[in-house]
């Protein structure tokens, strides 16, 4: 995207994943991050007293997200950032998923920009970016599901080039752990996304380890 750039609208439209008939299985493989969308959508938040540290989950496997939303670059910066945040931390060892206690998944759902601000000219001077996504944790020796969120949110403002307002450094814990996005076209965005991304990360990683 190159900023300063007459607004976008309230930002990019969501898939359009109506069913189609499973062909082979390259197809069934394109259809089961939307699967897993649609569960983690239609499931409430399932809540419990106990706090996933009890002493029997010492190991965890964070699964690659789905990314059903119109952007490319978004899965694997949000994916290590999550691992990053459990091998600092250190309770949780990331483990590979057959030799996990604990199983973490989830979908990258919609990617938004909207303007807020502009200039004289018509041109957007500020954005909010905002990246949602579902997630769920499963115990991994009883198939219980321990919690899930069909809607989490990270957002952030950046301003455009057209504003003068441009800045390096990333905000946050996002320098800490680098979810770093490089896909779009103006480094502010880029930026902007590796801070959403970050937010994401710290509220799922914290609804992991906390009691609820």
């Amino acid at each position: 995207m190159a900023s300063g750039e007459s607004r976008r609208g309230d930002g990019r439209p969501a898939g359009d994943f109506r069913s189609a008939p499973e062909k082979c299985p390259m197809m069934r493989a394109m259809l089961w991050p939307v699967a897993l969308c649609v569960a983690l959508l239609c499931a409430g938040c399932g809540y419990t007293t106990r706090s996933t540290l009890e002493p029997k989950y010492q190991t965890i496997a964070v699964s690659p997200f789905y990314d059903v939303s119109r952007e490319y670059d978004l899965q694997a910066p949000l994916t290590n950032a999550l691992v990053r945040k459990f091998v600092h931390d250190g309770r949780l060892k990331v483990v590979n998923e057959d030799n996990a206690d604990l199983l973490l998944e989830g979908a990258i759902l919609d990617y938004k920009l909207r303007g807020l601000t502009y200039d004289r000219f018509d041109r957007i001077t500020q954005f909010l970016l905002l990246i949602t996504a579902a997630a769920r944790l499963t115990d991994q020796h009883t198939g219980e599901v321990l919690w899930q969120e069909p809607l989490m949110a990270g957002e952030t403002t950046f301003y455009t080039r057209a504003a003068g307002e441009t800045s390096d450094r990333l905000r946050g814990n996002a320098e800490v752990f680098l979810p770093a996005v490089r896909s779009f076209a103006s480094e502010e965005e880029n930026r902007a996304a590796s801070e959403a991304l970050e937010q994401l990360a710290s509220d799922i990683f914290y609804r992991t380890i906390e009691p609820w």
